[in-house]
């Protein structure tokens, strides 16, 4: 199975996304962070992504009879390329969008139904912002956000940090203007 078809499931997408920053997890701390997936789907979805290289195997230890695998995720096989997203059809781009936002949509309902959850206390926002660009001024948007983003990915748990999920979306909302 590539990438594409690894990622583009809402499943296996809150999976990677569960392993976010650098976490060791075992199947039973992803079953806590994922309550509602039920544990033989979540178990499949794991045995998927390990055996494609994307989770690697950190450790094991017998707990209660069985053997428990600690996983991590590898960062590097988790990007869709440009050359992967050209190669991606209309169908491909409509799935994958349906499987990011229901991924996005269950992450941000787990986040809701946890004890204490304050979306203003913890700088929840879900703003959109049409903007009138030429391609050139999307361009170099897109490359300063990415710098950004990048200044920020290695950054590792620590004193007062907190692990956010930003999903920025793009994409034209009209037909193209003369």
């Amino acid at each position: 199975m590539n990438t594409v078809d690894l990622l583009l499931h809402p499943v296996r997408l809150r999976i990677v996304h569960a392993f976010a920053g650098g976490r060791t997890l075992t199947t039973a701390d992803l079953g806590q962070r994922l309550p509602d997936v039920p544990k033989t789907t979540l178990y499949r979805h794991v045995g998927t992504l390990a055996a494609a290289g994307l989770l690697e195997v950190t450790g094991e230890q017998r707990v209660h009879g069985a053997v428990e695998r600690s996983y991590r995720l590898d960062r590097s096989g988790t990007r869709i390329s440009p050359q992967q997203a050209a190669a991606m059809t209309i169908d491909d781009h409509r799935h994958g969008f349906t499987a990011a936002v229901a991924a996005l949509l269950a992450d941000f309902n787990a986040y809701l139904d946890q004890p204490g959850a304050n979306p203003p206390a913890d700088m929840v926002g879900y703003v959109q912002v049409p903007l009138w660009l030429s391609t050139q001024e999307l361009e170099s948007m897109a490359e300063q956000f990415r710098a950004m983003l990048v200044s920020k990915m290695d950054n590792e748990p620590g004193e007062g940090r907190r692990l956010y999920l930003l999903s920025p979306i793009v994409f034209p909302i009209d037909h193209e203007q003369a």
